[in-house]
């Protein structure tokens, strides 16, 4: 039952990690300033960018974008690395059922932080703008790598609590904090590049941006709630009854 249970933790963070990611992406603080963005590290602007593009704008938009995401990749996987190895650390002194102790501290920092992010409760520490600007652009795609490591270093308000809800799945589940920390920056990645393409289309998800937002916080919760309460075994035995008896079981 254990290797079930650890199955169906792995396979639920890596869904939180990836919609996480996403909703990063796709966060109030982020996805307006999107257009900017592309425009600032390309040189292109803007009206170009949601008009008609040809090849080599596209060829400029798609070169430029995994540059930029290289650099964030790298301050993320970093930061999840390090989560990863303060929480084996940890659990290495609490042993026994104290070990829950980190799960459940979590789960708790995971609801606030799922609060927070739904616009239900105000941390003053959390609004506070990090993230560095360039007054001029650097040169060449060297320039985007610097830009997408200081947007990763900065961390608006919307992203910072949810890649630290992030964080700290990883140092609850250390042997898996830099896959969690993968997923979550593809979550992140395959919006974005998706809208490089489609910058007119960011006006339409802007509008609804709100509720995208508190969905995914009601999610962050849910899951706080399953770490803090340790409800992975029962949900793991439900899902097993579910599948049991089917072609699903040979799947192991």
């Amino acid at each position: 039952m254990g290797g079930i249970e650890a199955d169906t933790m792995l396979v639920l963070g890596m869904f939180l990690a990836m919609g996480a990611g996403a909703l990063s992406f796709l966060s109030p603080c982020v996805l307006p300033i999107f257009p900017a963005y592309m425009s600032h590290i390309t040189g292109i602007s803007v009206k170009e960018l949601q008009g008609d593009q040809n090849t080599k704008i596209r060829k400029q938009l798609l070169s430029h974008s995994l540059i930029f995401l290289l650099a964030v990749s790298l301050v993320f996987i970093s930061l999840g690395a390090s989560a990863s190895f303060l929480g084996k650390w940890a659990q290495d002194l609490l042993i026994g059922e104290s070990g829950l102790l980190i799960q459940r501290i979590a789960g708790i920092l995971i609801i606030v932080m799922g609060l927070f992010v739904a616009g239900w409760i105000t941390i003053p520490s959390m609004m506070k703008e990090k993230r560095y600007q360039f007054s001029k652009r650097p040169a060449g795609y060297a320039g985007t790598f610097l830009i997408g490591l200081g947007f990763a270093a900065g961390w608006t308000p919307c992203i910072g609590p949810i890649f630290g809800s992030i964080l700290l799945l990883a140092a609850s589940n250390p042997g898996q904090g830099v896959f969690y920390t993968v997923m979550y920056v593809i979550g992140f990645s395959l919006p974005f590049l998706l809208l490089t393409f489609f910058l007119g289309s960011t006006k339409w998800i802007v509008r609804h941006s709100q509720v995208i937002m508190k969905v995914g916080a009601v999610i962050m919760i849910i899951m706080g709630l399953v770490l803090f309460f340790g409800l992975m075994p029962r949900i793991s035995g439900f899902l097993l009854n579910l599948v049991e008896g089917t072609w699903l079981s040979e799947l192991g």
